[in-house]
């Protein structure tokens, strides 16, 4: 491992810790969308029309009794509701409620806060760069773990 590997490790061991604190802070100011539920609630807002638990377990990659625990919280929150599938009266779906939209909008808004405060000093150009080599970077270290790992670990 060279140099610059080695310091892009280091880069990466103080980004997943700011990460965490950004996290914990969100919750702690804008506690409508419970610790750790932001990005299920963002997946079941992607998907307008709704979605089923399975669903929603492959698009996380986590465990479908971790979708279930987490889509029940939401539940409770009243940020989800689940609403019978019209075509499999067994099934239900799951749609984000107004309130859920409402806490949404209010999480982007603090992070977009914290985010305008953070690169206040960077240019367009900074920020577009960093954008595309993040997601570069994402989509390479999925490929590189063989595409098909859980996230259940990573939580």
């Amino acid at each position: 491992m060279d140099n610059a590997v080695r310091e892009l490790g280091l880069r990466l061991y103080d980004l997943v810790r700011s990460v965490r604190l950004l996290r914990q802070r969100r919750a702690d100011e804008r506690p409508a969308v419970p610790a750790g539920m932001v990005g299920m609630l963002l997946h079941i807002d992607q998907l307008a029309g709704g979605c089923h638990a399975q669903e929603l377990a492959q698009r996380t990659r986590l465990d479908p009794s971790t979708v279930s625990r987490s889509v029940a919280a939401l539940v409770a929150h009243n940020l989800v509701q689940r609403r019978p599938d019209p075509t499999d009266k067994r099934a239900s779906l799951l749609a984000i409620t107004p309130a859920g939209r409402a806490a949404l909008a209010g999480t982007h808004s603090w992070y977009g806060e914290v985010l305008d405060r953070a690169l206040a000093d960077w240019t367009p150009g900074e920020v577009e760069a960093l954008s595309v080599a993040l997601d570069r970077f994402t989509r390479d270290i999925d490929v590189a773990l063989g595409n098909h790992d859980k996230l259940e670990a990573a939580r």
